[in-house]
């Protein structure tokens, strides 16, 4: 239609005749032609030629041309099969590089089966960006957050199923694992891990594509260890991507041959038939073969410890030590260590704005120093605010996995208070999202070893200096106690001990960690502390809770070393060195008699959580270094006495 003009149909490839306006003047250029001049033309025939064109080819992913890095990419693929590679039959599933456009073909076998004729299509070391694409466009329940964080759900598990896992006890670890009561390692045989690893295998190979990460752990470069995580969703290849260290463009073209391989086929169930099954849950781990089957659970965290597990294991037998702790260093280069149990404030405390963060929960002490295994944070989020914790809060942005949090199903806001799903709302995210992040995350000999408890009895002194031999029993001991609902309405303290720390995870007797812990404290001149973030003046319900600007007070002072110059007494029981004073801090809360106005309940209270010391610790007490019962006898000498 025209109103006194021409019509111009613009069109990309062609000159049309110039629109004239109402008054005749033309609004062309004086040849009468218009030009579609707002854009150039687009270097595409079709829309597909279009789309092709928004994504730039990058390497090692997607060579141009045959190059020897394409060698190095087949060689990958190989490598992959070779994982994938069912126990009862010769040679591993083809596969295919979805993005590589590259395949490896098995050798022909005769037993050919409906699987061994598909490809396994491999996504490889994808980048968060693509794993975001294929989780929403895959996975039911996975959305992206108002702070670019991505939302998903574990499914039925929203926890470890410690029960639930199995490690081979065969000739070795027979000899050298921690077997028996209050152990965590429940045994299972090689057979049985073999039928599980194959139903893991089948179920990966019958799916169309599985996402593969080839990664490191420990940030020691001489004590670092190639992992590879093969699993089914999206969501576990991500929480991988943020936790373990993530590889070189170079590192990873010369990954090579891993030294651990996990199947993630969570949300495949085991067979209740198998032996040493009961439930449809299994996480089965084999030292001598280096692998790890996990069936029936799609939490992510199973893959984490299960790999802190592994290196519990291997650490100690060249000669360094793992530990279940957070580790920060001050700007003089005074690194601390912190233990402690859900609750103690160990996250709190060792996030301080004015150290570096090595890390936030698994590290090595080796000859040289401290390192993070780990290259992200595993955060929990229940009624997380910036008020509260800020550098957690503002590191959940893009890259972050937010596991089973609830969102506004419109703005998509996550509210951390909202338990609908479960309380154990986490968050993964890498390290660097931390502002103060230490990178690499190594550091110094440790000066302080910090060992926290929130004691709900209210007997136990803000801060201690402990012994060596009492550093080996109260880390052996691992003490905190909670405050649990009774039926009748009554809130009492409940002891909880946990092995090192983390009872869970540990694969030896505790007494060979404490008693490395002992010896590399006393090589390097570190110093142990005990410190109570819990009550004073009374139990739970009638003392209150140690006040957290006096517990930072009483950090500083730990850091600073003003603390060693202190005069100390002992306390009775416990035989605890408490200091006079500590700045900033009320003299009359550092003995704890002194906060209690009844002292004779202090004194029985006190008699009552030393009894609960002295039951936990009868697993540990007959146990004998090489033999020799010295060791054991010195540390039970450190243990209360009444």
């Amino acid at each position: 239609m025209a109103t006194n003009g021409e019509v111009c149909f613009l069109n990309t490839t062609t000159l049309l005749p110039s629109i004239n306006t109402p008054d005749g003047k033309a609004l062309a250029s004086k040849d009468h032609l218009c030009h579609d001049d707002s854009a150039p033309v687009v270097k595409a025939q079709t829309i597909d030629e279009l789309h092709s064109l928004q994504k730039k080819r990058s390497v090692p992913t997607t060579p141009k041309t045959h190059h020897p890095d394409e060698d190095l990419q087949k060689l990958h693929l190989q490598s992959i099969s070779a994982s994938l590679a069912s126990l009862t039959r010769e040679t591993g599933p083809k596969v295919k590089s979805v993005k590589q456009k590259l395949d490896y073909l098995t050798p022909a076998s005769l037993s050919t089966s409906d699987s061994a004729l598909k490809f396994t299509h491999i996504l490889y070391n994808l980048s968060p960006a693509e794993l975001y694409e294929h989780a929403i466009k895959h996975e039911k329940g996975s959305f992206i957050t108002s702070s670019g964080a991505i939302a998903t759900l574990s499914g039925a598990k929203t926890g470890r199923s410690p029960k639930d896992k199995r490690v081979v006890k065969d000739e070795t670890t027979a000899a050298e694992l921690w077997w028996g009561k209050g152990s965590p390692n429940i045994k299972m045989d090689e057979h049985t891990f073999l039928v599980n690893r194959e139903r893991a295998v089948d179920y990966l190979n019958s799916l169309d594509s599985v996402f593969v990460n080839d990664q490191f752990l420990n940030w020691d470069s001489n004590n670092r260890f190639k992992v590879r995580i093969v699993s089914a969703r999206a969501y576990h290849s991500l929480f991988m991507h943020n936790m373990c260290i993530r590889p070189t463009l170079e590192e990873l073209q010369n990954f090579g041959t891993p030294d651990f391989t996990i199947y993630n086929a969570g949300q495949f169930p085991c067979n209740r038939y198998t032996n040493y099954m009961t439930s449809s849950t299994t996480i089965n781990l084999n030292l001598s073969r280096r692998e790890m089957v996990i069936l029936g659970t799609q939490y992510a965290g199973e893959m984490k410890k299960g790999l802190f597990s592994l290196m519990h294991y291997l650490m100690p037998k060249r000669g360094i030590l793992s530990l279940h702790s957070g580790c920060n260093m001050g700007r003089n280069g005074d690194v601390a260590l912190f233990f402690g149990l859900s609750g103690t404030g160990k996250t709190t405390l060792s996030t301080d704005y004015s150290r570096f963060l090595i890390g936030d929960d698994e590290h090595c002490w080796s000859d040289a120093g401290v390192s993070n295994i780990e290259g992200g944070c595993y955060a929990k989020c229940l009624d997380l605010s910036p008020e509260k914790e800020p550098d957690i809060f503002n590191a959940i942005k893009f890259g972050t996995v937010l596991e089973n949090v609830v969102f506004d199903e419109h703005s998509r806001e996550v509210d951390y208070a909202d338990k609908s799903v479960t309380e154990n709302t986490r968050a993964s995210y890498p390290i660097e999202y931390i502002p103060n992040a230490k990178s690499p995350c190594v550091g110094p000999h440790p000066k302080n070893v910090i060992l926290l408890a929130c004691d709900a009895f209210g007997v136990l002194p803000p801060v201690s200096k402990l012994t060596l031999a009492q550093t080996m029993y109260h880390f052996i001991s691992g003490y905190t106690a909670l405050v649990a609902g009774t039926e009748d309405g009554i809130k009492e303290p409940q002891a909880t001990f946990s092995a090192c720390f983390g009872a869970a995870f540990i694969m030896l007797h505790p007494t060979k960690y404490a008693a490395m812990l002992a010896d590399k404290m006393r090589k390097y001149g570190t110093t142990a502390w005990l410190v109570n973030t819990g009550w004073c003046g009374g139990r739970y319900g009638v003392g209150s809770r140690i006040k957290l600007a006096n517990t930072r007070r009483i950090i500083d002072a730990i850091h600073s070393g003003s603390l060693l110059k202190a005069e100390y007494k002992t306390t009775e029981v416990f035989g605890l060195d408490i200091p006079a004073a500590v700045d900033g801090v009320p003299s009359e809360i550092l003995d704890p008699m002194n906060a209690w106005d009844d002292k004779e309940a202090y004194k029985e209270t006190l008699k009552k959580l030393a009894g609960l010391f002295k039951k936990n610790f009868e697993v540990f007490a007959n146990y004998s270094v090489g033999g020799e019962s010295k060791l054991t006898e010195e540390i039970l000498a450190a243990g209360p006495i009444f």
